[in-house]
């Protein structure tokens, strides 16, 4: 089986940039401690890094 990450919205992103907001609706995330499993890949983490301040990823 694949590896996974489980990321989870912590942080507001009212007032972010528009890029920032696209990313994270991308990811499948809409409110604040909404969380979602996604496939571990290098785009996956791409995006997430690019929001790092804003979610929390655990690998499940």
């Amino acid at each position: 089986m694949a590896n996974q990450l489980e990321i989870t919205l912590t942080r507001s992103v009212i007032g972010r940039p528009q890029d920032q907001r696209a990313t994270v609706k991308a990811l499948g995330l809409n409110k604040i401690r909404q969380t979602v499993v996604v496939e571990d890949n290098p785009a996956i983490r791409g995006m997430a890094n690019k929001v790092s301040h804003l979610v929390t990823i655990k690998e499940v």
